[in-house]
């Protein structure tokens, strides 16, 4: 049952704004992308320049910090609410903090008081052309400094050069380091061959897959031996898929591949061999040999699933599962989706809540996909979750009960109720 909502004028603009910022990164599908050595040479530029610990490359969602580049920290996100660039957002312009430990708003702010130790901190907005701030770029350092007005226009111009690479990547078609296609390519090509499909009322199917602890490979083995995970992985699929089928990279260590003319109990054996031929494939790298597997998703062109983000999200939704029921499996939509429905979907980026409890436990999220029936929901832990909860989402005035169908770490798959 959805229940209107009202929100304070006193927010109205600041909620309006947000909108159209998220709105502005949603275009351009930059999210959860693979790293860029383009973005890396920027924070390296950030350390040298200022002879800093940290330099970042941001972009900024519902509830969270997502490094698109990030040098001197190990971690690859922070939720939005424990960021120092939530200042920059709120504000939307450059948040200078020379030393951490004697402004009020970060004094006690864990980064400050724990093992980070952060000190110094210099942000500005990540700004499209026309004008909307996606993102930041930020210059940080374990010891308080001064910043003057030519650090700050250098830091501006970096963040410049920063906003000109996002544009370039917006025409590759082609990943970098695996040859597959990129997400944005991947989409456009699908499109078109579903269109041919309704047209000519044959079957397609899709299969989403993600490999299996890979953020434990490059933690303990580097970020070289995860590239060559990854290549490994892609050059077995292109070996086993036909010539005419889809295959693109649509995240760090996620991969989809659209199946002209294969149905659903089609797309389950190809999604078997691929698994298969992954697992049974070792990869070798300096002084390692790592045996690597996939948890897989399918679902089906069908009279509800007819565009690519209905079908990404369904195959999404059984993938989840395969990782939940313990990874090195293929799962399709068809069997999981007999309580619940995933109709037609559309591709957004809205800032939501998730509100259990009886409403006195909230929880920041981000809304990826959004339709009459069901939504993708991303946040920055799932555990703690109930199974039923309500969704709203932040200056619509929108409301819903859920239920979850399928979860990983990061990500929901629920159905209104």
């Amino acid at each position: 049952m959805v229940v209107a909502r009202v929100f304070g004028k006193s927010s109205s603009e600041a909620i309006q704004r947000d909108n159209a910022r998220l709105a502005a990164l949603q275009q351009l599908d930059i999210l959860d992308t693979p790293r860029d050595e383009g973005f890396e040479r920027i924070v390296r530029l950030i350390k040298q320049i200022f002879s800093i610990d940290i330099g970042i490359v941001s972009l900024i969602d519902g509830h969270r910090q997502w490094y698109k580049a990030c040098s001197g920290l190990s971690a690859d996100e922070v939720s939005l609410e424990d960021t120092f660039c939530r200042c920059v957002v709120d504000c939307d312009e450059p948040v200078i903090v020379q030393d951490a430990t004697k402004d009020a708003r970060f004094s006690k702010h864990s980064a400050v008081t724990g093992e980070d130790h952060i000190r110094f901190y210099a942000g500005v907005p990540l700004r499209t052309k026309a004008g909307h701030m996606i993102g930041t770029v930020c210059a940080i350092d374990r010891r308080p400094r001064s910043f003057s007005s030519r650090d700050l226009d250098i830091l501006t111009e970096l963040a410049g050069a920063a906003m000109d690479r996002i544009e370039l990547t917006q025409s590759a078609a082609t990943d970098g380091l695996t040859e597959a296609m990129t997400r944005r390519a991947f989409k456009q090509e699908a499109d078109q061959l579903i269109s041919l499909a309704l047209r000519h009322h044959h079957d397609l199917s899709c299969i989403v897959f993600d490999i299996d602890h890979f953020k434990q490979v490059n933690d303990t083995h580097g970020h070289a031996a995860g590239d060559a995970v990854l290549k490994a992985v892609a050059a077995i699929c292109k070996a086993t898929l036909r010539a005419g089928d889809l295959f693109g990279r649509i995240g760090g260590e996620e991969f989809a591949v659209l199946l002209p003319h294969i149905d659903r109990e089609g797309a389950g054996a190809v999604a078997e061999k691929l698994r298969a031929a992954i697992c049974s494939q070792p990869v070798s790298g300096d002084h390692v040999s790592l045996t690597v597997t996939a948890s897989l998703g399918t679902s089906a062109l069908s009279i509800v699933s007819k565009d690519i983000e209905t079908l990404l999200a369904q195959a999404d939704a059984a993938m989840y599962r395969a990782k939940h029921g313990g990874r090195n499996r293929c799962v399709s939509w068809s069997s999981i989706h007999a309580d619940h429905a995933i109709g037609d979907r559309r591709r957004v980026l809205k800032a939501g809540s998730i509100l259990f409890n009886d409403r006195r436990s909230t929880i920041d999220c981000t809304v990826k996909s959004i339709g009459s029936e069901s939504a993708g929901i991303s946040v920055s832990n799932t555990t703690g979750i109930p199974p039923e909860f309500i969704l709203a989402i932040k200056g619509e005035g929108f409301e819903t009960n859920c239920k979850v169908i399928s979860q990983d770490r990061q990500n929901l798959e629920v159905a209104f109720r």
